[in-house]
């Protein structure tokens, strides 16, 4: 009877699973739109109105670029037209770790897109960086991606820590042994940094991700681009610095705060701090679709004395990182053909 009785569920089991893996493998019926162009558009992206503004009025005064439609899908406003004959898509994210998540992966659901090239502003990490100048990074963090615990009541200058947490910072350790861009963690009073985990096609399950590492191919292409590009200046003549290569960071805060600043230097070797560009990072890896962002000083994040003053910068900062921006394109127009 027993026997019957295994032979019986293996058999509904069986049915159940061969009922399952049909409908995983008919999912695209309800998926997104699988795109067969051979000519795939690159996504030029910025964060908000100065930086688009910025990137239209590049396109507006360049005979070579068009805009021939432009389509509202969900309340983002997208662009669609070419660049020297390429096929182009120009939007904004929106500020922010989430709306950049979400609008960048809606982008690849609904157009062509094989490169996302973006655009914008940031706060320097490293002192270094002078209102104007441009960074970009080779791999982007999420700095803010931790938790908060309680001080140790027992124990002075210490936090009680989950026990995940500790067997967590045992493997980040081992890990720097063999990567040196793994971050040299370290917490910030009651907050104690972690990673991001993330799932991909693929993979048999969600891995911890200390950094996400721009297209390789694009980087060099910037710093053809650099080579390239007539020298960019401030509209008072000084001339601009460029530094491709290195770490940015990307968090859900506006970065206001020296300390904090100084803290993003030792433990991620920061260059510049922003609000979007990890997030695109994880889209587009996510997603196997290249990838690299410019981002231009507005600011020495929390150094002021007062005010911040990003505010006062941020045009002009959008401005020098568009004429980078054009000449990378250049770079990749002339790839393309």
């Amino acid at each position: 009877m027993f026997k019957k009785f295994r032979v019986h569920y293996f058999l509904i089991f069986s049915i159940m699973l061969s009922a399952h893996n049909s409908y995983a493998q008919d999912i695209s019926a309800y998926g997104p739109k699988e795109f067969t162009d051979k000519n795939k558009w690159t996504a030029i992206v910025a964060a908000y109105a100065p930086e688009i503004k910025a990137i239209d009025q590049a396109f507006a005064q360049l005979p070579d670029a068009q805009i021939n439609q432009t389509l509202t899908i969900k309340g983002v406003k997208y662009q669609l037209g070419t660049y020297k004959g390429e096929p182009v898509v120009i939007f904004t994210t929106g500020i922010s770790v989430p709306n950049a998540a979400m609008t960048m992966q809606m982008a690849l659901d609904y157009f062509p897109i094989d490169r996302v090239v973006m655009m914008g502003i940031a706060g320097a990490v490293n002192p270094n960086f002078q209102p104007g100048d441009i960074a970009v990074p080779e791999r982007w963090y999420f700095h803010d991606e931790s938790i908060y615990v309680n001080p140790d009541p027992k124990k002075a200058g210490s936090f009680v820590l989950p026990d995940f947490y500790e067997s967590a910072q045992k493997q980040y350790q081992e890990r720097r042994k063999q990567d040196p861009h793994s971050p040299a963690y370290e917490n910030f009073g009651y907050i104690h940094p972690e990673e991001m985990t993330v799932v991909k096609q693929g993979w048999d399950k969600p891995q911890q991700m200390p950094y996400f590492s721009a297209t390789p191919e694009l980087i060099e292409l910037a710093k053809k681009a650099v080579k390239a590009v007539s020298p960019i200046n401030m509209p008072s003549g000084k001339p601009i610095n460029i530094k491709v290569g290195g770490n940015g960071v990307t968090g859900s805060v506006f970065l206001d705060n020296a300390e904090y600043r100084k803290w993003l230097q030792r433990v991620y070797s920061a260059q510049v701090t922003e609000m979007e560009s990890a997030a695109v990072g994880q889209v587009c890896f996510v997603n196997d679709v290249d990838w690299i962002i410019i981002r231009s000083i507005s600011d020495l994040a929390g150094a002021q004395h007062g005010k911040n003053v990003e505010n006062v910068f941020d045009g002009i900062a959008s401005g020098t990182g568009t004429k980078l921006m054009i000449g990378l394109l250049d770079q990749i127009v002339a790839l393309e053909q």
